[in-house]
């Protein structure tokens, strides 16, 4: 086993020069290697310099005899026409950042951000009118991709990380843009936060706790939400006689959560549900082009007609989220649904072949058995013989889903991570024929 990786992403400012002195000071007593991941966005006319200087400080540092190395990363693409230039400039900076971890074998990324900043997005998020859970502002801890992303300073006020700077005479560059006024980031820090912070001195530590409590909140929501959904859905879609059961305030809760684990996320289109929903008769809703939801026979369903499989055999499914993908020709729909165990990861899904059963292929019920016939499977769990034939699920050459026997174990995903859990669900009228 190699020496033990974390890294830390490191622009050259002030807050990510901080967390990274202290981090590799650490390590150096620990036996721990650290990683300094420095993206270079191309957007600025100093980025160049700013990259120099991360070269200078970390070759500086490993010159002491500290455990730092510097990965970087230049941005080679462009914001698109009308796209915001900082919610862009994010998405490809949490790319490269994750993409260099994997690289340099890290399984944590520390990320600099403070109490200001997090009472800052408390802010931001409610002038945007949103949620408990946009509200919850940034995530001190988060899963994603087998690596933890980790803001450790979160309850760390900005003085007290000037303070560090000081004493140990850190260098670090000023990014100009940060008093742009056309961000509103920017525009909170200059002209807002100075009046809010004389009238309210504890400003900075009193919303970061509101941000806190609303993490909690958004937390226990989420848990009620899977305990509904796993009572209200099923290969069917979500069963609305007991959705109706809820209060107006849980079952708006679990429908905001069964949409998002579709990809979908409007509240207008969340409130017309509320109220339209309660009417026990058939509807639909258009949500995008080729994207619907069906309210009938007592089931709320999603349908993506979009990507219909249009031949039967050897034909490609791409599974782009959650929801219902029809199969012509066999009679019924692929139901895709995020779970935390016994699904795969969603890389795995975006291209399948769907086939019949063609004699030969193995099946592992668990990772601690030998994989054995389809047909000796078949005998031991009873599948019915309608449900034998298919269809089956490929990824490349492996064996991914088997109506009647489930994900194919050698597949299956960690437990803990963002995963598809994968049902046949045969039209009424093909149950009809095979009862």
């Amino acid at each position: 086993m190699g020496t033990p990786c974390v890294a830390v992403a490191y622009s050259g400012g002030r807050d990510s020069t901080a967390l990274l002195h202290v981090t590799v000071r650490a390590a150096a007593a620990l036996g721990i290697e650290v990683v300094a991941l420095h993206v270079h966005h191309g957007l600025h006319i100093d980025a160049d310099a700013w990259l120099e200087h991360c070269e200078h400080q970390c070759a500086t540092w490993a010159a002491r005899g500290l455990p730092i190395r510097l990965l970087t990363h230049r941005v080679q693409a462009k914001p698109p026409r009308g796209a915001s230039v900082e919610a862009w400039a994010r998405g490809e900076r949490y790319r490269a950042l994750d993409a260099m971890a994997h690289r340099a074998g890290a399984t944590i990324v520390l990320l600099a951000q403070h109490r200001r900043d997090q009472a800052e997005t408390f802010l931001l998020q409610a002038l945007r009118g949103a949620g408990v859970a946009g509200l919850a502002a940034m995530p001190a801890r988060r899963s994603r991709d087998h690596l933890e992303w980790v803001r450790p300073w979160l309850h760390r006020s900005r003085q007290s990380i000037e303070h560090y700077l000081r004493r140990h005479r850190l260098h670090y560059v000023d990014d100009g843009s940060n008093v742009d006024p056309r961000f509103a980031r920017n525009r909170l820090r200059a002209q807002v936060w100075p009046v809010l912070e004389r009238a309210f001195p504890s400003a900075e530590a009193a919303l970061a706790d509101a941000a806190r409590w609303s993490a909690q909140a958004s937390a226990l929501l989420n848990e009620i939400a899977r305990a509904d959904l796993a009572q209200l859905v099923g290969p069917g879609g979500l069963d609305l006689e007991r959705w109706r059961v809820l209060s107006p305030a849980r079952g708006r809760n679990v429908l905001r959560h069964w949409l998002a684990d579709a990809g979908i996320f409007s509240a207008a289109l969340l409130e017309r549900l509320g109220v339209e929903l309660i009417a026990d008769r058939p509807a639909r809703w258009q949500v995008d082009a080729g994207v619907e939801l069906r309210a009938y026979r007592g089931r709320l369903r999603l349908e993506r007609r979009g990507n219909a499989v249009s031949t039967r055999d050897n034909a490609t499914l791409a599974i782009g989220g959650a929801g219902r993908y029809a199969l012509d020709g066999w009679g019924g729909c692929v139901v895709v649904r995020v779970a935390r165990a016994g699904g795969v990861e969603p890389g795995v899904v975006e291209s399948l072949r769907v086939a019949r059963r063609q004699g030969g292929e193995r099946f592992a019920l668990s990772t601690d058995v030998t994989p054995r016939s389809l047909k000796k499977q078949f005998q031991a769990l009873g599948v019915a013989a309608w449900l034998r034939e298919g269809p089956l699920l490929w990824s490349g050459n492996r064996l991914l889903y088997v109506p009647g026997l489930g994900v194919d174990a050698r597949i299956r995903a960690a437990p803990g991570t963002r995963q598809y859990t994968i049902e046949w669900a045969p039209d009424d009228e093909m149950l009809h024929r095979s009862s």
